[in-house]
This record gives C-alpha cells, structure tokens and sequence, in this order.
C-alpha cells in the first residue's frame, strides 16, 4: 500500500504539482533508481543469511522517516526537486532491502504450492495496492503532507504486522562470507540455470519498455492526451491494478500450471493488442478499457516470472536469485524513464509506446525460439 502510494505521489509531484518536462522526470526516476540497484542484491544476501523476518522488521521501523522528513520540509520550504529526490531515495532504499526478504519468506511459509503462495500474495498486494492509491489521489485535497504522514503510519503497521507472520524466519545459518562473495555466487547460480537466465533476461528486457511505459509515459498520457488531474491519474491507475488482481484471482483458479513458461512468452505477445489500444485511444473509455487489459496482462506475466524464479531457485541462493530478478524489474524501470522521457519529448506522447510493442513481439520471437524456457515443465507437478 506504501509503496503504491509512492508510485502515485512521485509521479504526479513530478509531472502535476513541479510541471517538469519529460526528459528531466525520466533523469530524476533514473536517479532515484540505481542506488536500489546494488542494495537490491546486498538485501538478498542478507535474507539468505539471516533471519528475513527480523530484517524486515528493522526496514519497515526505518521507513517512516522518509515520508515524515518530506512532510517535514514540504510544510517548511514547499516541494522542490531536492527534498523530493531525498524521500524518493529513501523509499528505494526500504524497498531494496525488504523485497527479497518478503520473497524468501513466501517460500518457506508457502511450503510445495509455491505457485498458489505466489499468486495469493500478488493479489493480495494488488488489491491492497488500490486502497494505497485512493489515499495517495488524496492529495490535492488534504494535501502532500498529510498524504505523506499517512504513508509513513502504514510502513509502521507493516512492520508490527510482520511480527506476526509464522514460519517465515530461521533463514540458512549466517555466513561468514563476506558480502561481495555472497553476491558472486548468487550471480553464478543464476548463470547456471538456463531456465531462470532465460526468464530474468526476458522480464528485464520487457520491463524496459513496458513497465517503463506505465511509471514515465502512462502518467504524460493523463497529464497532456485526456488533460487529466491526480484523481484521474489514481482512478486509472486503480483500474490497473484492478485488473492485475483479477488476472491473479483467476490463476489461482487453475494452478499449479504444469508450462508456465508458454503462457509467460504468449503474454508478451497479447500485449500489443493492449498498447494498440492505448495508442489508438480518442476518448476515457478506450483509456480504462486498454488499462485494465494492461493490467490483466501484467498480473500474468510478473506472477509467473516471479514463480518460475521462486520454484526453480535452489534454497540456500534463493534470496539472493530473487534479489537479482527484484533487481531487474528495479534496474529496467532507470533505464526506460531516461529513454521513454527523451522519445516523450522528441516523437510524442503516444509514439513512445511503439517501442514497446515492437519488443514484445521480438520478445515472444526469442524465448520461442530458444526453446528452454518454452519447454519448462513445472517442477511442482
């Protein structure tokens, strides 16, 4: 719920309240971005060798004094892009070091349904996601700060709730291996597994350009197509999510999938039909009706990703493994605000959605034709 209220807020902060031009926004998302990069994989490899559960603990206490600091000097000396980009940071910070720990306690609380663990937790989070952004949409009407506050109060209920979760501590023995170390067999263990490469390289490639569209060119299109406000902005963007949920709900249904991997490259194909609709748009209808299709097919293919990595993960590397796929979703959406915030401004707003369906279908095209991750059976069946 934090950190969806995250994503709105810095959005619109750049985009609404600053007014910035793309090409600065995509730099500044950039910016805020790399630090969780590297972070990303020291958090995995404090997950696999400790307790998971007393770090998130610890992550989620320091996480309000991002958002408080903000409210802080936002009441002081009003928003400006340094005191923005400091909260900002912070965030990817608590979110570098607390995604790979949520993860390696899926698996051990989850046990063999790996895939249903997988998928409950994601619909849960999507629904809960909506709740964050109708707080967040909030925000010209009590204002940031209080907005901000509330953020910060919902990190800290995180971090009582996660006292409660049963089953998700005990971890491997703590190493005595030093960090870099760490991370240079969690590396090696990804290389070893054509499956989980193949999957990574894929997600990282598409995220680029399609979760990058949604966080750079998504809220442009909002701002300058439909000439919409942070209501509109939070509404669609619920509508997003909403969809992700539902597509998770009805995967539940029919899980344990015995060739996930088909239906997460078949996924990547449908999605040109979604962006096509989004280009194509010309009026509010066609806007929800190409997001909530955006977000059925995103809830598919980051569940099973993320459940192709999480079930073919060996145990003793499967923090630091899950580390390296956080990292990519983390690292792709740097890369694609700085490129999509320079076609924004150079070819349009729409037009810099072309990019992303061309990649999709060269996307499908590779892991078909490369056949491992097409031929995967699940190892769960």
């Amino acid at each position: 719920m934090a950190f969806a209220m995250q994503q709105l807020l810095l959005s619109w902060v750049l985009v609404g309240i600053l007014e910035l031009p793309a090409t600065e926004v995509g730099l500044l998302q950039a910016l805020i971005g790399i630090p969780g990069i590297f972070l990303m994989l020291m958090g995995g490899a404090s997950a696999d060798s400790g307790d998971p559960r007393r770090l998130l603990i610890i992550v989620y206490l320091v996480g309000p004094i991002f958002p408080l600091l903000l409210a802080y000097l936002s009441s002081e000396y009003g928003l400006a892009v340094w005191n923005v980009l400091l909260w900002a940071l912070g965030m990817s910070v608590i979110q570098a070091f607390s995604m790979p720990a949520q993860q390696a306690i899926l698996n051990r609380t989850s046990g063999p349904a790996i895939q249903q663990g997988v998928t409950a937790a994601t619909a849960v989070g999507f629904v809960v996601q909506i709740a964050g952004l109708g707080f967040a949409s909030q925000l010209d009407r009590f204002g940031v700060a209080t907005i901000l506050v509330c953020q910060g109060a919902i990190l800290a209920v995180t971090a009582y709730s996660v006292t409660f979760i049963r089953g998700g501590d005990g971890g491997t023995a703590p190493s005595s291996t030093g960090a870099i170390a760490q991370i240079s067999a969690g590396l090696q263990a990804v290389k070893a597994d054509q499956v989980i490469l193949k999957t990574l390289l894929i997600n990282f490639i598409s995220t680029i350009f399609n979760a990058g569209s949604f966080m750079t060119v998504f809220p442009f299109i909002v701002k300058r197509v439909y000439d919409g406000d942070a209501v509109m902005l939070a509404s669609l963007m619920a509508v997003f999510f909403f969809g992700a949920a539902c597509s998770n709900l009805v995967l539940l249904r029919f899980q344990p999938l015995l060739h996930p991997g088909r239906i997460f490259l078949i996924m990547q194909l449908s999605r040109i039909i979604v962006l096509l609709i989004l280009y194509i748009g010309g009026n509010w209808w066609m806007l929800a009706l190409a997001t909530v299709l955006w977000g059925l097919n995103m809830g598919v293919t980051s569940n099973l990703a993320r459940s192709i990595v999480q079930e073919s993960a060996q145990p003793e590397f499967r923090g630091r493994i899950l580390s390296v796929f956080s990292v990519g979703l983390m690292g792709s959406a740097p890369i694609g605000a700085v490129v999509l915030g320079a076609l924004i401004e150079g070819v349009g707003t729409l037009n810099a959605l072309i990019p992303a369906m061309m990649l999709s279908a060269i996307l499908f095209a590779y892991g078909y034709l490369d056949r491992s991750l097409w031929q995967y059976r699940s190892q769960i069946n």
